[in-house]
Parts: structure tokens; C-alpha cells; sequence
């Protein structure tokens, strides 16, 4: 009876993506703003890969996770921010259904990238600090590949669930309160029965997922009793600050990221939903790279020589 009800309604082919709202003193303002921050997130990533690539003095495994992290980085935020920015120029929030598709799916494939890549760099955090003598044996540039390799491969193969909702069917309304096409808005809209995705989703999200955030803060517990056991204070203020970038920037992606998905649906966490989502869609990308330059002297230094072989200093 239900199929019936629904061939007699309009297909939906297109969705309208809501963002932030339509306010038209706010749309310039917001356009420099998120253009200003695309920028920053494209010129700052790049050069971080820039810099693993070029120096040899970063030819080190976690400079090659850094590396590996900030291409993905550029990847992410290009899968989001561009689509914005046109919204604004166009005044054309519409996006079709595939387009809407493959926007999820990318922008999926690539978080679920991310969780791996930061739980493989807390993994070599741990040996560096927790097993020195068997770092450079066990953390060799094969296993380094291997690592990488799995990330990307997890993440995307991870994200086919979401190819199930091309069977659904969506008759309208086609609405979508969010500025990206994401997993839990878009399903509210379909017509057809999703219980049976909802729960295939929960499942592969938990063992793509709950792994990795379950081995960053394993690692991290035994890094941080590691280091509190260091005699010295200046010998834990070394150890403690090649980790602690990371350490930052696991804490805000991990943290938004389940705030956004694992909290319970209310409506109060709801409008708050868009504002979470910023962090981990448009801040994160954009700090990562400020976050591990400003505190890291090896890409400090290697920053300065990238200058001085551009701007030669004279005497």
C-alpha cells in the first residue's frame, strides 16, 4: 500500500541545501569569511606537504603521517567549502541527488581516513616514547607505507554502506538543514524504510571507528604515565611536546565528532549540530597545520630555510 502512496508522488532529484540560513546582509560577510578560511586551509596544508617532501630532515615517519594527514586535509576541505562558497556566488543552494551522494561519500570515506591516520601517528607517538630502543626497528618506512596505505583503504571501504541509499527512495520534502549533505540528515528525508541501513550503518561505524579512537586513547594513557614517570622536568617537557600536537588536534576531532553522532537526537543538540560540524568540516583542516608548525621546531626550522632561500637575509 505504502509503495503505491509513493508512485503517486513526485521523485525527488535535487536537494536544497539550508546552510546557515538565507540572510542577505550576512551572505558577504560570510563568503570573505569561509573563502578567507578555504584559503588558509589550502595554502597551509599544501605547505606542510611541501615541506615533508622537499626536507630531508622530515624524512622521518611522523612527518610522513603529517604528510599523509594534511593532503588529506586539502582533500576535505574541497569536498565541502568550494560547493559553500558557489552557494553564496550563485545564490543556488541546490544540489542533485548524485552530486549530494558523492559529497557524503567522499566527505565519509575521508573522516573515517582521518580516525585511522591519527590512530596510526598515536601509535607511533607510543613507541617513540614508550619503546625507543625498538622504534626504528619496528617503525621502518614499509610499515610507515603499510600503515598509510590502510588508512585510505579503511576509510573509503569503510563508506560503501552508504551505497544502499541509492536504493531508498526520497518523494519530498527535499529540504536539508545542514550546509553539506550528511549521513543523518539526508536518511530523515527518505520515504522508504531505513531501519534496516540505520542499524547496518551503527555496525560499520563502530568497527571502522570505535578501533581507532580505542587505540589513540590507549596509546595516549600509557604516553602520558611514561612521561610523568621521566625524572626531570625538562626531560618531560621534551617528550610531552612531540605529542602534544597531536594530542590537540585527536581531542577536537574526535570530540565534535561525537558529540555530532553519538549524542543522543535532541532538539537542543540538533541546532546545535551545524555549529559542531564547523569544527571538525572547516576549523580543524585549517588549524592542523598552525597547531603542528607553531609547536614543532623541526617545521619551524624547516619553514625558516624554505625563507632564507627566498628572502636571502643581508648584513
Amino acid at each position: 500500500m505504502e509503495d503505491k502512496l509513493w508512485e503517486n508522488q513526485t521523485v525527488v532529484k535535487e536537494f536544497i541545501l539550508l546552510g546557515f540560513g538565507d540572510i542577505p546582509t550576512l551572505r558577504g560577510l560570510l563568503f570573505l569569511v569561509i573563502l578567507m578560511i578555504y584559503i588558509a586551509t589550502m595554502a597551509g596544508n599544501i605547505l606542510i606537504v611541501a615541506l615533508v617532501v622537499v626536507d630531508q630532515h622530515l624524512h622521518t615517519p611522523m612527518y610522513y603521517f603529517l604528510g599523509n594527514l594534511s593532503c588529506l586535509e586539502t582533500c576535505y576541505s574541497s569536498t565541502i567549502l568550494p560547493r559553500i562558497l558557489a552557494s553564496f556566488v550563485t545564490g543556488d543552494r541546490s544540489i542533485s541527488f548524485t552530486g549530494c551522494f558523492l559529497q557524503m561519500y567522499f566527505f565519509g570515506s575521508l573522516a573515517a581516513t582521518e580516525c585511522f591516520l591519527l590512530s596510526a601517528m598515536s601509535y607511533d607517538r607510543y613507541l617513540a616514547i614508550c619503546k625507543p630502543l625498538h622504534y626504528a626497528t619496528i617503525m621502518k618506512n614499509g610499515d610507515c607505507l603499510q600503515l598509510v596505505v590502510g588508512s585510505w583503504i579503511s576509510g573509503f571501504l569503510g563508506n560503501t554502506i552508504l551505497f544502499p541509499l541509492l536504493q531508498l527512495t526520497f518523494c519530498g520534502p527535499n529540504e536539508i538543514d545542514h550546509f553539506f549533505c550528511d549521513f543523518n540528515p539526508l536518511l530523515k528525508l527518505a520515504c522508504s524504510d531505513t531501519h534496516k541501513i540505520i542499524i547496518l550503518a551503527f555496525m560499520i561505524s563502530c568497527i571502522f571507528t570505535l578501533p581507532p579512537f580505542l587505540l589513540t586513547v590507549t596509546s595516549y594513557v600509557y604516553i602520558i604515565a611514561t612521561i610523568l614517570k621521566i625524572p626531570s622536568s625538562v626531560g618531560r617537557q621534551k617528550a610531552f611536546s612531540t605529542c602534544s600536537s597531536h594530542l590537540i588536534v585527536g581531542t577536537i576531532f574526535y570530540g565534535t565528532l561525537m558529540i555530532v553522532y553519538m549524542l543522543p537526537d535532541t532538539q537542543t543538540l540538533r541546532d546545535w549540530n551545524k555549529v559542531f560540524s564547523a569544527f571538525y568540516t572547516v576549523l580543524t583542516p585549517m588549524v592542523n597545520p598552525l597547531i603542528y608548525s607553531l609547536r614543532n621546531k623541526e617545521v619551524k626550522q624547516a619553514l625558516r630555510k624554505i625563507q632564507e632561500k627566498i628572502i636571502p637575509v643581508k648584513f
